[in-house]
């Protein structure tokens, strides 16, 4: 008997990325998927529901080693974090009908050869969505980056730049409820406006606006800064170093600045490390795996007492995921962007 099977359309990369990225980078293809999985494997078959942008995405479109995952390969699929429903498993962990999240293809069914990666979601009292945002990658590293990097004392002083984006908002409502004094920049009014009145930020700016980030930092944080949480890199963070307090804490999460760049920016004053005896700590959400149940049981804690305020931009359809990515670049979103193929009906 010849098996199902199902349209699954697919969004390809058409070639290694140079500069910032571009829709046409990336293509919409439509091919059939047998609704069967071979025999002997612990496979699982998932139809997607919800797909991550997610900035760490754009060096896997360079024909180099990236930081988190090898590189995509053109002509093929591009994949990142998703939620997904189990449609056919060999897999003793997971049945038909699971909810799950990990690493899944830009396409509406994807084969997940021994489940790897997938986590399923046990608890469904909030919105599956948010565990691929405040509950997934963005809210984990949120957390380890705050908590375990910066190790942070109530009264202390926190800046942190992208703060609307999906890392940094969650950043700023950790460190309130820790009892910090809390700054964010952002590039847009609207960011601003939303980081102040909605997310409970005590201060926040539009870098755009500020001729003189250094002065902006020194007018926005009179009283110095005790832990930067960086996203951005380049100008920004040569005026943090002039900014930061003795014995000050960087933790450093991402640079989006330099992601499009084919020669990163230099810092020039790299000695205020020294001078202001400041810890500048890179880290990697993986290395921090194990914490992952302590967060989330924490974080939803958090999301079901009206503490954390969990801001998504969702975006609809597959067709539509080249878009939304492209957007983060030119700091469209607002919140955790997501692509919506489909609920979980």
């Amino acid at each position: 008997m010849a098996s199902i099977e199902v349209s699954n359309k697919q969004v390809i990369l058409k070639d290694y990325v140079t500069g910032v990225p571009k829709e046409s980078d990336m293509l919409i293809k439509c091919t059939k998927l047998p609704l069967q999985l071979k025999d002997g494997a612990q496979d699982i078959l998932v139809k997607n529901l919800y797909l991550s942008c997610d900035p760490y995405m754009r060096g896997r479109m360079k024909n180099i080693a990236s930081y988190f995952t090898a590189p995509f390969t053109p002509g093929l699929v591009i994949n990142g974090h998703g939620i997904s429903k189990v449609v056919i498993s060999n897999h003793p962990e997971f049945k038909q009908g699971d909810l799950v999240a990990g690493f899944t293809g830009w396409e509406e069914y994807s084969i997940i050869p021994e489940g790897r990666g997938m986590r399923k979601i046990l608890h469904t009292d909030v919105p599956i969505s948010y565990y691929i945002g405040a509950l997934g990658l963005p809210g984990h590293t949120a957390y380890i980056g705050f908590f375990k990097v910066s190790s942070p004392k109530p009264g202390e002083t926190v800046y942190i730049s992208a703060a609307a984006g999906a890392v940094g908002q969650l950043v700023g409502q950790f460190a309130k409820l820790h009892g910090c004094y809390v700054v964010g920049s952002a590039g847009s009014k609207e960011k601003v406006d939303l980081l102040k009145n909605r997310l409970g930020f005590d201060d926040a700016f539009n870098y755009k606006e500020e001729p003189d980030l250094n002065a902006a930092l020194k007018r926005y944080l009179p009283n110095g800064i005790d832990i930067y949480f960086e996203n951005v890199g380049g100008d920004m963070l040569e005026a943090v170093l002039e900014n930061m307090n003795i014995f000050g804490r960087i933790a450093v999460c991402g640079m989006i600045s330099q992601y499009n760049l084919e020669q990163g920016k230099g810092i020039k004053n790299l000695s205020q490390i020294i001078i202001r005896r400041i810890k500048m700590e890179g880290f990697l959400e993986p290395d921090y795996a194990k914490t992952y149940p302590e967060f989330v049981e924490k974080v939803k804690g958090y999301i079901k007492e009206g503490k954390i305020v969990c801001m998504e931009d969702i975006t609809d359809g597959l067709e539509n995921a080249p878009a939304a990515f492209v957007g983060l670049f030119h700091g469209k979103n607002i919140g955790k962007q997501i692509v919506r193929i489909c609920d979980d009906k």
